[in-house]
């Protein structure tokens, strides 16, 4: 689990980058909205493990 997590939060960084970048996320807001942007990462990378691992038992 300790790879995911690493790779959840890299991509929830580049993602909080590009809010950066598009002016959608300042320092006033990281705080309310980076652990949102995680949880959202990581929920969607377990569905996809879930499903590849379904995936593969049904083969």
């Amino acid at each position: 689990m300790e790879k995911l997590e690493r790779e959840v939060m890299q991509v929830s960084k580049e993602i909080a980058v590009k809010f950066i970048e598009a002016q959608r996320l300042s320092p006033n807001n990281f705080e309310e909205i980076f652990p949102s942007i995680y949880r959202v990462v990581m929920e969607t990378a377990l569905k996809g493990r879930e499903r590849l691992d379904q995936e593969g038992d049904a083969e």
